[in-house]
């Protein structure tokens, strides 16, 4: 049996409080420490307790900074109070404990999950949102990576965990340079330390692992590497790194067979994505100042949750795209799962959303409101179907403020709240501060209403995570 640090039923002290702390059972461990669940006064929490070459005088410094201040937000399993061993060494902290909904990253890889493209989105948006809150305050998270992200398959809400390695943007000398893979080509050359800069780059590797299931920089020169040490990543990684979709150097594209999820999961994106991750991993990849923002990942993944389609013969998920004047389109010719042709439905364009009205469509405040900023707790709206006849849809108001409408034929008609407006192709509605025209594109074909919501996933025996 592994010999621990601590031994369950042993009794530790909040230095803060001098509460007690009773140790419970080894819950993990890692490369700075272990987990153990604890009792924190009647309060189930977890304790991570630092391994000897962890537990230094700048990480007690650092430790305790964290503790006296907020976190950025609930999706941040914050330091809640540094404990220690009487009359023994060490230290280590309390946080609360991960609720059994979320699941790490590590599961969404080896597809022991498998969220719906609209939660992934939804999760995509709450990562960079949470990321941008820090990056706000000045501080950097220093070691984004799949160990330290959890999300709700079911939901898309997002928790961070490991949050005691976050520090003010710019210090030095902590230790951590972040999770290979993860590290930006600077911090894996030497020449450069954690920072908010570096997290934008261990960011965008997060999201194409979350999207495309695979890393953004392992194509065919990592595929030809007989044995990938120290020596055989740094340049992959480091000194020579090129994206496995860089639109000027086909070096390293993803191998067919064994990185077959780059190829098919790449496919599936409407532009908007595909051009993100093209300018992280090419302009971004070379000057850290040309990374993509956190804000535009978030703006890209409210628009990817509003691109979705269903295809109407399976049900699965797949997008719309735009042309240059914001026309829907479809992104592919064929459903991905069926190969059926994919028609589109009727969409809303209001201010820079376009946004598909399907069978469960929502619209939240910043789709009507161009003051409102991304909340999708409130809907102000949703695609219903007529109670007896299935081919007439409508949109219910279900804001607490009257629409005006400018349907064909009929001009000024009030959508009073919890009315519903007949959807119909040119139909102006005017929300307030935003004026939205509903409008028709793509193929004709059977309506998109039929659709059941189909998981995600890959064609099975297709590609690997």
């Amino acid at each position: 049996m592994a010999q621990h640090a601590l031994a369950p039923g042993q009794t530790l002290r909040a230095e803060g409080s001098a509460r007690p702390c009773r140790v419970g059972e080894f819950l993990g461990g890692g490369g700075q420490g272990e987990v153990y669940r604890a009792d924190f006064g009647g309060l189930p929490v977890a304790l991570k307790w630092y391994l000897p070459q962890w537990a230094t005088a700048d990480q007690r410094d650092a430790l305790l900074a964290l503790v006296r201040r907020r976190p950025p937000s609930d999706a941040f399993l914050w330091p809640l109070e540094l404990v220690v061993a009487d009359g023994g060494a060490g230290f280590g902290y309390l946080m609360l404990l991960r609720e059994p909904r979320f699941r790490s990253m590590s599961e969404l890889m080896r597809r022991r999950v498998d969220p719906t493209f609209r939660a992934l989105a939804t999760a995509g948006f709450g990562v960079a949102h949470n990321f941008l809150l820090v990056h706000t305050e000045g501080l950097c998270y220093r070691d984004i990576s799949f160990g330290n992200m959890f999300f709700d398959p079911d939901t898309g809400d997002v928790l961070i965990c490991d949050n005691d390695n976050v520090g003010v943007d710019g210090a030095t000398g902590l230790g951590l340079l972040g999770t290979p893979r993860f590290m930006a080509p600077e911090i894996v050359r030497g020449e450069a330390e954690p920072s908010s800069a570096t997290d934008l780059f261990s960011l965008a590797v997060l999201l194409f692992y979350m999207f495309v299931m695979h890393h953004p920089l392992e194509g065919a020169r990592e595929h030809d590497v007989a044995a990938l040490d120290m020596d055989a990543m740094q340049p992959l990684y480091g000194t020579d790194p090129v994206f496995v979709f860089d639109p000027r150097d086909h070096s390293n594209r993803p191998v067919a067979g064994d990185q077959q999820n780059a190829l098919e999961f790449w496919a599936m994106y409407p532009a908007l994505l595909r051009d993100l991750f093209t300018r992280a991993f090419t302009d971004g990849l070379r000057d850290p100042g040309r990374r993509v923002r956190e804000g535009e990942w978030r703006q890209a993944m409210v628009a990817l949750r509003d691109a979705i389609v269903y295809c109407g013969s399976c049900g699965a998920e797949t997008f719309a795209d735009t042309t240059g004047d914001g026309a829907p389109v479809a992104v592919q010719k064929a459903c991905w799962s069926c190969g059926q042709p994919v028609t589109l439905p009727l969409h809303l364009r209001a201010g820079r959303s376009v946004v598909m009205l399907n069978h469960d469509t929502v619209l939240y405040p910043h789709h009507v409101d161009s003051d409102r900023l991304y909340d999708f707790t409130v809907p102000v709206a949703e695609v219903t179907r007529h109670p007896t006849d299935e081919r007439i849809w409508g949109l219910r108001n279900l804001s607490a403020e009257p629409w005006s409408a400018d349907v064909p034929g009929h001009e000024g008609r009030t959508v009073a709240p919890g009315d519903t407006l007949r959807l119909a192709d040119d139909t102006t509605i005017h929300f307030g501060s935003i004026d939205g025209v509903i409008g028709r594109s793509g193929r004709k074909g059977t309506p998109a209403g039929r659709a059941r919501g189909q998981r995600r996933a890959a064609p099975a025996g297709r590609g690997k995570r």
